[in-house]
């Protein structure tokens, strides 16, 4: 069964939808950001620092968010203000992996999920106003 189809049972009215989006995008982007800097740890490269920082603070936002978003109500909170700290923390991490991208492919791939991600998260948030 998709992450869709038990949202639909949740019982409130919720954007199964976008929700499940999020989730969705947040697992992979955590997965993403997690294979990106352990692949910047063995390129041995300290100019690699700060994305791997990013990396590891997007992968632990995303997987928060994914956790969180799953047991959504429908009065949105806490859960409304962790999608816009994963937005911006995708954001982040795909700007800092985007500067690698054209010399490392898993920042490339990062970079993408990334921003799949934080447009995931902006389009949930759009829906719910």
């Amino acid at each position: 069964m998709a992450i869709g189809e038990v949202l639909r049972d949740h019982g409130d009215d919720l954007r199964t939808e976008q929700l499940a989006a999020v989730i969705e995008a947040a697992i992979d982007c955590a997965a993403h950001c997690a294979a990106c800097a352990d692949a910047c740890l063995e390129e041995g490269d300290t100019a690699l620092t700060r994305c791997i920082r990013a990396d590891l603070d997007c992968a632990d936002i995303c997987a928060a968010t994914a956790k969180v978003v799953a047991r959504a109500g429908a009065s949105g909170a806490p859960w409304l203000e962790l999608v816009r700290v994963c937005a911006q923390a995708c954001a982040n991490c795909a700007e800092e992996c985007e500067q690698h991208a054209e010399h490392h492919d898993h920042c490339r791939a990062c970079a993408e999920a990334c921003r799949r991600c934080e447009a995931a998260c902006r389009e949930l948030l759009d829906a719910v106003g």
